[in-house]
């Protein structure tokens, strides 16, 4: 946090300095405000077009509305190998938060850029483009690929219709590097995130003849305590990995809404809840437990009335990502970001999709997580500058020859 006026002058701190190019880039980034509820072509568009003026072809697949897009482009020649640099365009909101300055225009304090953004994740998108010259200078013997998705923030959707056109053109890169804000430090493992909507329908009465209703609001908190139950269960007896900082799995929910009226039995409540799992336990057998529970419930309520239900959608689901630290792709990204990998981390990626379509996927970005979806989020410049530097060494001759 810093205090400053909207009329002071921010002035940028002399220390380890990335490129003028690379700092122009990520002002020109925040200030496109892709927001995930909003669209984000006009970010693809200025880099689709940014792309052309160094003869480089674009490819867009759209979401159903046509008001999002992905972007995937490619450096050098050839379908098979090279490198992809990939990263998410959307962001999450800034409503209710106590920012400083306009989010939304870039703001250069102290060694930092602060804006939305700023390190999840347009400083990796801004320094990769920024170096399109370079890598084209670079006579690249693989190419280096981008992939640029949207609505990473809620759920990874778009970055899944982007893959399975890569699929459908026959590319397939040797390895993916996903930029998300690690301290410049790869990351090989990341638990999987899956979400989803329970609505439990009961039925109204006066509050004074609770006899004569089904109290959705109860029945919902008797699945909500069930979840926490086997929360509770796996951090007990689940096998830990201790490549993540909570080395279990975890559930918890995280919304809920119900009823109308203090006096009125409540007909109707809905719940959201996840699970961050790790890495080679299956969502599913989590899920049957609910499930099986939640029919058991059900079973009574129907006693009580028929109408009575609950239902399950799974709002989003991605998969975990766990790469073995002895993999080639990692020994490349440790001598090109030039610290040792650290480990697994708790929250989710795009990563874990890339492996599941196999390829070798590592997380590796500037900035920090902790700076992520907070009110003056920055990034900074010394972890652009060593982002520009990593980007620098995979584009050249010798780091080439490592890319299968």
């Amino acid at each position: 946090m810093f205090e400053t006026s909207p009329n002071t002058k921010l002035e940028t701190a002399e220390s380890v300095h990335p490129s003028k190019n690379v700092i122009d880039l990520i002002t020109r980034f925040i200030a496109f405000p892709t927001v995930s509820r909003d669209s984000n072509l006009g970010l693809i568009e200025w880099t689709r077009d940014y792309l052309k003026k160094f003869g480089v072809e674009s490819r867009l697949t759209y979401d159903q509305s046509g008001k999002k897009a992905n972007l995937f482009a490619t450096l050098g020649d050839g379908k098979s190998g090279g490198m992809i640099l990939s990263g998410h365009t959307d962001v999450v909101p800034v409503d209710g938060q106590n920012w400083a300055t306009d989010p939304f225009t870039a703001t250069l304090h102290n060694g930092r850029i602060y804006g939305r953004g700023s390190s999840d994740m347009k400083g990796f998108i801004a320094t990769s483009l920024a170096l399109v010259p370079y890598f084209l200078e670079q006579n690249l013997k693989k190419p280096i690929h981008f992939a640029f998705s949207y609505d990473e923030e809620v759920g990874c959707l778009g970055v899944r219709s982007l893959i399975a056109d890569l699929k459908e053109q026959g590319i397939a890169p040797a390895g993916c590097i996903v930029g998300e804000p690690t301290d410049m430090r790869p990351v090989i493992a990341h638990k999987g995130t899956h979400r989803f909507r329970c609505c439990v329908r009961g039925k109204e009465a006066h509050s004074s003849y609770t006899t004569h209703g089904v109290n959705a609001i109860e029945y919902a908190s008797r699945l909500i305590v069930k979840i926490r139950e086997i929360a509770d269960k796996l951090a007990r007896e689940e096998s830990k990995n201790f490549n993540f900082s909570i080395p279990y799995s975890t559930l918890q929910t995280g919304l809920v809404r119900g009823g109308i009226a203090p006096n009125v039995v409540p007909r109707d409540c809905e719940f959201q809840f996840e699970l961050r799992t790790l890495p080679g336990t299956d969502p599913e057998i989590l899920f049957s437990e609910i499930q099986t529970y939640a029919d058991i419930l059900l079973a009574a309520m129907r006693n009580e009335s028929p109408e009575a239900a609950i239902s399950f959608e799974k709002v989003s689901g991605s998969p975990g990502l766990f790469m073995e630290a002895s993999d080639p792709l990692i020994d490349l990204a440790v001598k090109l970001s030039r610290k040792p990998h650290g480990g697994g981390v708790p929250y989710g990626t795009e990563a874990g999709l890339f492996q599941h379509a196999g390829i070798p996927t590592v997380i590796c970005g500037p900035g920090s997580i902790e700076q992520a979806h907070k009110p003056n989020e920055f990034v900074s410049l010394d972890q652009v500058a060593q982002c520009e530097a990593f980007l620098k060494r995979l584009g050249s001759m010798d780091s080439q020859q490592e890319i299968s």
